[in-house]
């Protein structure tokens, strides 16, 4: 599609047929493109809530990041299974790689394609921040409004066709702009935050950072608004990250006013949390943000089975990439190895130096399975979210190296909770780590008296967030709130 005809074929959709399903893309998009042999529907305008029965209609729209989509992705597949109709919207290349629908949801779950609209500075094709160097996704978030167009239009469009109007519209933090839009139509809002629920609590809302005004350093302690006693707190090295994410960026709008804006215009906001995580965390949300903080459970996509799986991409992997990364699992003993997901540079001759005692494998993992894996003893991970859910679920022990965004809190968090130990680094602006730091955390973790008492806490914290029934109901939960309209807003705090 050229740029200028960008705009004006968004409200003009046409089906063509896709293996045995039905796929639709915009007039003047090549046929099949966003799709790549992906056995999954597109819709078009005009073509949701057909589904009857008194199910919901929901639109989902994520954050151009894979870490945003995949639990995006399990929330849509966990409303479809109950009956409701869901509409993935996203871009062309990122729907083409988002993992296969299973066939029995592909009826009610369904996806729309907007076209990324083109921005100076960013590559062409880029659609996702996997698409950019790290730290370089300002740019994708200034794409990120330029989608507020074509959003409008596909809004317009749906209704004009007679289609059923969304009964709601679940957003990331980025779409700040989305909400006036849906108003025009009726539609409410509520926003899915896929990171740590503390981590936004620590951030806090506008009311509160204009009480308490913070300068660079004051991350480095729990703020005011949290209860005592809490280690909730940003090291040196990482407050930067911090800091930058309250001033604006390329996009003209700082991350702190787009999740701000965007919370404030919804009338609920969902968590990829529970209690059982992180005890209390709700409920002081619900009370700093005048709105209800709502649990959707951890949504944690059960791992595939391997004997079972085909050549076909799973998560972005092929089977043989999941056979050679889990074989040298096979042959170790039980809890004998740690899993790491950190994908630095490594030194010259590494590999070299310790083939034969580990594997390194530096394309896509299957992390889940591997976690799964009854040889994994331990986790060394950079403490993101999702990878942390996915070792408590499994209970293991973490040994944490966190950089950005909220892995240095949720380190502190699970340190707290007695499931692991931090990489030791030096208390200055560059957190400054070597390789004797990572090889004592390790060893504390697996090898000395410590490891039992981490071993312990782990398997509690499995114990809590394995009770499945409790995770559905705490899914259940939040459908009936999307029935009954989602609850109280309080925006006396907003001035």
């Amino acid at each position: 599609m050229t740029r200028d005809k960008a705009e004006s074929s968004l409200k003009l959709w046409t089906p063509t047929t896709h293996t045995d399903t039905r796929c639709y893309l915009a007039i003047g998009e090549p046929v099949c493109s966003s799709c790549s042999g992906r056995d999954a529907a597109v819709a078009p305008a005009g073509t949701m809530g057909d589904g009857g029965g008194g199910g919901l209609d929901v639109v989902v729209f994520p954050w151009l990041a894979f870490g945003h989509m995949i639990p995006y992705l399990e929330l849509s597949k966990r409303l479809a299974a109950r009956g409701h109709d869901v509409t993935f919207v996203s871009t062309p290349r990122n729907v083409s790689r988002l993992p296969p629908v299973p066939a029995g949801l592909s009826a009610r779950l369904r996806f729309v394609s907007l076209p990324m609209p083109p921005v100076d500075g960013l590559p062409e094709g880029a659609e996702s921040t996997a698409d950019v160097p790290p730290g370089n996704d300002e740019l994708i978030k200034k794409a990120c409004d330029g989608l507020a167009a074509p959003f409008a239009a596909f809004m317009a469009d749906l209704l004009a066709a007679g289609g059923r109007k969304p009964d709601w519209i679940i957003i990331d933090f980025a779409y700040h702009w989305l909400p006036p839009i849906a108003a025009e139509h009726n539609v409410p809002c509520a926003v899915f935050l896929i990171v740590q629920a503390a981590a936004i609590a620590f951030l806090g809302p506008r009311w509160a950072n204009a009480a308490h005004p913070r300068a660079p350093l004051d991350f480095t302690a729990p703020p005011r608004w949290f209860p005592p006693p809490s280690a909730m707190a940003y090291r040196r090295n990482e407050a930067r990250w911090v800091v930058g994410a309250f001033r604006p960026n390329a996009s003209g709008v700082s991350d702190i006013e787009r999740m701000w804006r965007t919370i404030e215009s919804c009338r609920f906001t969902i968590y990829r949390s529970c209690d059982e995580v992180e005890p209390g965390v709700l409920a002081l949300l619900t009370d700093l943000f005048r709105r209800p903080a709502v649990p959707a459970g951890i949504l944690l996509t059960p791992p595939p089975d391997l004997a079972a799986a085909d050549d076909d991409d799973v998560d972005g992997g092929s089977s043989a990439d999941r056979a050679e990364t889990l074989r040298w699992l096979d042959e170790q003993p039980t809890n004998h190895a740690s899993a790491a997901d950190a994908d630095e540079l490594l030194p010259d001759g590494f590999e070299e130096r310790t083939r034969g005692r580990g594997v390194v494998w530096t394309g896509w993992v299957p992390q889940v399975e591997v976690l799964a894996h009854a040889a994994v003893g331990a986790f060394l991970t950079h403490c993101g979210w999702g990878s942390t859910i996915e070792s408590l679920v499994f209970g293991h022990p973490l040994v944490m190296l966190p950089f950005v965004v909220d892995q240095g809190l949720v380190a502190r968090a699970m340190a707290e909770r007695g499931v692991g130990v931090e990489v030791a680094r030096e208390d200055d602006d560059e957190g400054s780590f070597g390789r004797h730091d990572v090889a004592a955390a390790v060893r504390r973790v697996m090898v000395e008296d410590e490891r039992k008492v981490f071993g312990e806490n782990a398997r509690k914290m499995k114990e809590a967030v394995g009770d499945q029934r409790r995770q559905e109901q705490y899914f259940d939960e939040l459908v009936e709130r999307l029935h009954t309209g989602g609850g109280e807003i309080n925006d006396e705090k907003y001035c």
